[in-house]
């Protein structure tokens, strides 16, 4: 049978009457009949690959043939922008069949929340934050509201398994699983990843990875043609305006920049060049990215300037082109971005780079070979979340009253949260600091944790990701968007002007003790700035600029006039710096530097190997993407030897040399207070460091550009 005759026959007419659809796409096809047998999934398709459907359908249908009641369905996000974004999508599709979906998040009003517990919606679109905020509350019946759950969808899975947000979904998703009393389907979409079957054992969950039946849905997608691609160097921001106020007119252009700070200056100088603009950024109130996003989708002749922000689907309308100011810092990003277009019939995907720097013109080049290489980065879930499992346990308390530690020790072990040991250690810990306290044998919420995050109903432990503490910014009533404090007290001459949403704003008064900014407009030129952490590219960028300073030319790329001279500059002055065969120890300007080409977290391995037997050849126990800094004294030949007796003590893969964590980066981990000092720093230790690109590295010979390989 068809896999379009084995939808539901409301879901059949829909699809041809409601969407006009002659038929399924080739993802949607062939996640029919797995999705229809239970199986857990991984649908893989390009953005705008139909994905949604490729799940709603399926799930629909068996929503209808197994009378499935109440709240079955979850679809879970990593943005609220991105939930609202589908809701009427999915609510219609629910409507097919009498039924309904919903939003929650963190701006859902208390009269909707109040309602959905009431009448539960067969599909509640949300995010692991809210899910355990319905978990814990005490104005929600959670055995009442999930009893009846079914499945979970989770949108962008690649984009929780990278980080800490996935292991917590993980998590919620298993408690969720126990109060329903049954295993929950689970779907996960994305775009093209590097290791489909692992993402998809990750989602899964430990103990169920085994026993369950799933399959990854990536069917062929048929070719419309090689992207175009092109790179262009432009030198600084207000350059870049001006090509972008000339190119393209007519048309309505994305521009990608990875900085809140350079989205706010390229939107100010289009801004004065006349160009109609947009501005999308995280610090950007929600009032003002919905005008903005809204007024772009429906404009024409403009262009939208964001941050990663528009790079998970959201709807903004049929975009002609897209363009990104220097460059992300993952080919994956690039495929993202790149599949905003080319959506329309006679149309082709397209993305033109602009380098402002030479180090982010270099990463440009440097995914661009990657991207024609066909390689796209493996999706791998942050190690030893240890401070993730000691968040459950607190969360796990207060959904349930008492807990019995060693019951729940034993779930997030299978689901490789912390090893038994570490659980116990975490458990007594929390005990012995009043986080938890213990009556009976059974451990509840202690006078610790109530002191430190019983505010707002215990909503900053809900969330395992750190938001940096800024100042909101207030135009009268209207909520601007947020700064970084020290742009309000470094010195000023004259009056101190903002940029922020695109615009100068004259600061007016400051509110510290409520943490608010009044401003007015203002025609005087405005900064901004924003605090941010380093960039680690991975070994494989790094050493993929390596081959681009060595003469490789990324495959399918128009480089301008001015891209090519730039390459050509950057290859004579990177000369003595890069070797066939070898890594380079140079020495200019009286610093010494070893060329490594490894990524920030090989050379932090290779810093640490370093230290463990000959710390006198190091300048600074830091490195960068592509070197690390030595003593103006340090040779080739010192540093091979180092090598050599580093890998006799450390290992050959230099499992031995751990990285240093400092205090500062402690002070960072969300939840380190509730982990033992050593576990706090073993967990940030796992993560800090590359070995196998160290060992690659390692096992290089060295060279300096006037001496024989050592």
């Amino acid at each position: 049978m068809a896999a379009f005759d084995r939808l539901h026959p409301v879901v059949q007419h829909h699809v041809v009457n409601a969407l006009g659809w002659s038929g399924l796409r080739p993802l949607q096809a062939a996640a029919v009949e797995p999705v229809l047998r239970g199986e857990d999934c991984l649908l893989i398709a390009p953005t705008a690959g139909g994905k949604t459907e490729a799940a709603l359908f399926p799930l629909l249908t068996r929503m209808e043939h197994e009378a499935w009641t109440g709240l079955s369905v979850l679809y879970v996000c990593p943005l609220k922008a991105l939930l609202n974004n589908l809701e009427p999508r999915v609510a219609a599709y629910a409507a097919w069949l009498g039924r309904a979906a919903q939003v929650r998040h963190g701006d859902t009003g208390a009269g909707d929340r109040k309602r959905q517990a009431v009448n539960r919606p067969s599909i509640l679109l949300t995010t692991p934050e809210s899910l355990e905020a319905m978990l814990v509350s005490r104005l929600l019946d959670a055995e009442h509201m999930f009893r009846d759950l079914q499945a979970v969808v989770v949108d962008e899975v690649h984009a929780f398994a990278g980080d800490d947000r996935g292991w917590h979904l993980l998590a919620v998703l298993e408690r969720l699983s126990s109060v329903a009393g049954r295993p929950l389907q689970r779907i996960g979409l994305s775009a093209t990843v590097g290791n489909p079957e692992a993402l998809l054992s990750w989602l899964q969950g430990g103990r169920h990875s085994a026993a369950r039946p799933r399959s990854v849905v990536a069917p062929a997608v048929e070719s419309a043609g090689a992207p175009e691609l092109s790179l262009d160097y432009v030198g600084n921001v207000r350059n870049a305006a001006k090509v972008l106020s000339g190119i393209h007119l007519g048309e309505k252009r994305l521009v990608f920049a990875d900085s809140r700070k350079t989205v706010e200056s390229l939107a100010v100088e289009l801004r004065a060049l006349e160009v109609e603009t947009f501005v999308s950024h995280s610090s950007l109130s929600l009032d003002e990215r919905r005008r903005a996003e809204s007024a772009f989708a429906t404009a024409r002749d403009c262009v939208i300037v964001s941050t990663s922000t528009l790079e998970l689907g959201i709807d903004v309308g049929d975009l002609d082109r897209v363009i990104q100011l220097g460059a992300p810092a993952t080919v994956a990003s690039v495929l993202q971005r790149l599949g905003r277009t080319g959506r329309r019939p006679g149309t082709s995907r397209n993305m033109t780079f602009l380098g402002v720097e030479d180090e982010d013109f270099l990463r440009a080049a440097g995914l661009l070979l990657l991207l024609g290489e066909g390689f796209v980065e493996p999706v791998v879930a942050p190690p030893s979340p240890l401070h993730i499992a000691a968040q459950q346990l607190l969360g796990t308390a207060l959904q349930k009253g008492r807990i019995s530690l060693e019951d729940e020790a034993a779930w997030m072990e299978h689901l490789g949260l912390a090893g038994g040991d570490e659980l116990e250690s975490i458990g007594r810990w929390l005990v012995a600091t009043e986080h938890l306290d213990v009556d009976q044998g059974l451990a509840f919420v202690g006078p610790t944790a109530e002191a430190r995050y019983g505010r707002r109903n215990f909503m900053e432990l809900l969330a395992v990701f750190t938001a940096a503490p800024e100042l909101t910014v207030l135009h009268g009533r209207r909520e601007v968007g947020s700064i970084d404090p020290m742009l309000l007290v470094t010195k000023a001459a004259g009056p101190r002007v903002i940029a922020l949403a695109g615009r100068p704003w004259e600061v007016k008064h400051v509110d510290w003790r409520r943490r608010r900014a009044h401003v007015e407009p203002s025609d005087r030129a405005g900064r901004s700035a924003w605090m941010g952490e380093p960039r680690a590219y991975s070994f494989e960028l790094s050493n993929a600029i390596r081959r681009v300073l060595l003469g490789a030319t990324p495959s399918g790329v128009v480089l301008s006039t001015r891209a090519v001279a730039r390459l050509e500059a950057l290859r004579a002055q990177y000369a003595h710096r890069v070797s066939e065969d070898a890594r380079v120890v140079a020495e200019e300007d009286g610093r010494v530097r070893w060329w490594t080409f490894a990524g920030m977290r090989a050379n932090a391995v290779l810093t640490a190997a370093l230290g463990l037997v000959a710390p006198e050849l190091l300048d600074e126990w830091s490195a960068g993407n592509l070197n690390v800094p030595l003593r103006s004294d340090a040779t080739a030949g010192a540093v091979a030897s180092a090598l050599r007796a580093a890998r006799a003590v450390a290992g050959d893969d230099l499992a031995g040399a751990v990285p240093p964590v400092s205090e500062q980066a402690l002070r960072k981990l969300k939840f380190a207070e509730l982990l033992p000092q050593e576990l706090a720093v073993a967990t940030l230790a796992s993560r800090n460091g590359d070995h196998p690109g160290a060992e690659v590295v390692a096992c290089t010979p060295l060279v300096s550009p006037s001496s024989d390989i050592s």
